[in-house]
């Protein structure tokens, strides 16, 4: 390298701008030493000397260059000095800055707790749904149609097992089988149960059984109906029993328990005949009448018990009872729900869907229940209708007064069944229920009783007015003659104010007569002791023709 191009070096650095705080002024290297140049005898030795541009060589006398310091990509960092910045003052933080940093803060701790809580909720409800990220999405911004809605109606089966209790016989069967229909028109529903020994031949047992057993049709497939045990027994109902299912849902025990406790409990009303309440051993249950306030715990208890153990009391029309009381559980739960805000409530939501995790099976998808809900909003719990099927055990009770389900003992295997009165195999009458109660006929939905008599001297008056009255949906419990004649008619309300619509058609069919429920007059003390919610005591001054052009 040449003295030239080794002051290069310095005029590059000559180019770069001072750095704001001058740094220490760097120790330079020892100039590179030229190579001497062979020395002729004939010529003395060249004098040391340094050229610089447009001089001639002289003397040297290094100086060094003014240092200067900026950022080139052609600086040899390992050249270039290192400075510290002298310490900023500490800035105190004022009274507003500190609370907006708080709330900043916490405000992203929520986020986090949001999306934690966000993602528990989502990883539940796709246990419960067999959802992914994807369907959540399309669920999230897409609207689906329910099957039946468009026909004004979705049934949904609902089913309870044992198959989380280890050990438990017949974990399988499904004792307790409840079907809610939705009227998607008028924003109505109610709830009707199958009785879990109704005696029905099962396909896949190729036998007959209790219908409960169905469920443990594990290998059911049929196109129409989803595979495993639920479809077995939602073709039977359709089959059978003339009830179109749309969706079932199958919880076992530990999801009941959890969704009563994810609710923080419900309260029901205990309605025994017995005035000590109810008691069974078996499964561990004793509350008294009137309003019971029920844990997880003890609502299953209640939901499970019809009185089979020994010194039970309360339960004298054991699986009717018991049925009865797992439709008052299912609508103080839905009640519950809705009176606390559970869906708009991310904690309640997680608590209701975790207990449902595991231990519920449904072929409802997400995008199916979000429409579901919207369907719902408008229905309150409390007037959910509940129904069972008349039996030769509940005669007189809630409104049964023509029985369509008897007891039956199956002569091969000795077990105690249900089987409907027209006879076996013959389930008619149950088709012929659900239709009335799935129609708009509000008599038929109320399913007055009626007890008619004659108190004229118009001989064969009440059968006339029981084809009446059964052709507008009535059941006429009795149509016979009065003990003795009255000058007036009378309608005997012992519905206690629980069929208004009834009570407002009887009104205009028999206008004039006296409307009471109470004893004073000798029309209402003859109509003592008759099961039914009304007793109609036709008078002398009833015309007949008045009910026909009515």
């Amino acid at each position: 390298m040449d003295r030239k191009t080794d002051r290069s070096k310095y005029k590059s650095l000559d180019g770069l701008s001072r750095p704001s705080v001058k740094p220490a002024r760097p120790k330079l290297k020892q100039p590179v030493q030229p190579v001497a140049a062979p020395i002729s005898p004939a010529q003395p030795a060249p004098s040391r000397q340094v050229q610089t541009e447009g001089e001639s060589l002289k003397q040297p006398t290094i100086k060094e260059p003014p240092f200067k310091y900026s950022y080139s990509p052609y600086t040899d960092k390992s050249d270039l000095p290192s400075s510290k910045a002298p310490k900023r003052p500490k800035r105190k933080w004022s009274r507003k800055r500190k609370v907006v940093s708080t709330i900043l803060v916490i405000f992203l701790i929520f986020i986090g707790i949001g999306g934690w809580y966000g993602s528990r909720i989502i990883g539940n409800l796709d246990k419960v749904f067999h959802g992914n990220i994807f369907s959540d999405a399309q669920a999230l911004f897409s609207s689906a149609t329910l099957k039946g809605q468009n026909q004004g109606r979705v049934n949904i089966l609902l089913a309870g097992d044992s198959a989380d209790q280890i050990g438990h016989g017949g974990a399988e069967l499904t004792d307790s089988i409840l079907i809610l229909s939705l009227n998607t028109n008028t924003h109505t529903a109610f709830l009707i149960s199958i009785p879990r020994d109704l005696w029905v031949y099962v396909p896949g047992l190729k036998s007959w059984q209790k219908i409960n057993a169905a469920n443990d049709v594990s290998g059911f497939s049929q196109a129409g109906y989803p595979s495993g045990g639920m479809g077995q027994l939602e073709q039977i109902i359709q089959t059978n029993l003339g009830i179109p299912i749309n969706y079932y849902g199958l919880m076992d025990y530990g999801a009941f328990e959890q969704a009563v406790n994810a609710v923080g409990g419900v309260s029901v009303d205990i309605q025994s005949p017995d005035p000590r309440g109810l008691y069974d051993p078996n499964v561990k249950l004793k509350v008294p009448n009137g309003l019971v306030n029920l844990n997880g715990q003890t609502a299953l208890n209640l939901a499970r018990a019809r009185g089979d153990g020994y010194g039970s009391y309360g339960f004298p029309d054991s699986d009717f009872d018991r049925t009865e009381h797992q439709r008052q559980i299912f609508i103080a739960v839905a009640q519950k729900a809705k009176s606390l805000g559970v869906v708009a409530d991310p904690i309640k939501v997680n608590n209701l869907f975790s207990a449902f995790g595991n231990n519920f099976q449904t072929d409802l998808s997400l995008q199916d229940v979000l429409t579901l809900v919207q369907l719902t909003k408008g229905i309150n719990p409390t007037n959910i209708q509940s129904y069972s099927y008349c039996s030769t055990e509940t005669v007189g009770q809630n409104g049964c007064t023509k029985p369509i389900l008897t007891g039956y003992v199956d002569p091969a295997t000795r077990e105690d069944a249900l089987v409907p009165v027209a006879g076996l195999g013959n389930y008619s009458q149950m088709e012929q229920y659900y239709q009335v109660l799935a129609s708009n006929n509000l008599i038929a939905k109320e399913q007055p009783s009626v007890v008619i008599l004659n108190g004229s001297s118009t001989i064969g008056l009440a059968k006339q007015q029981e084809t009446v009255l059964e052709a507008k949906g009535y059941s006429v419990a009795l149509a016979a003659d009065a003990a003795s004649e009255y000058p007036n008619s009378m309608i005997i309300d012992n519905s206690k104010g629980t069929m208004p619509n009834s009570l407002k058609e009887l009104q205009q069919l028999y206008p004039g007569s006296t409307v009471t429920s109470d004893i004073g007059t000798s029309e209402a003390e003859e109509a003592q002791g008759y099961t039914g919610n009304f007793v109609i005591v036709l008078g002398q001054n009833w015309n007949s023709t008045q009910t026909t052009s009515n």
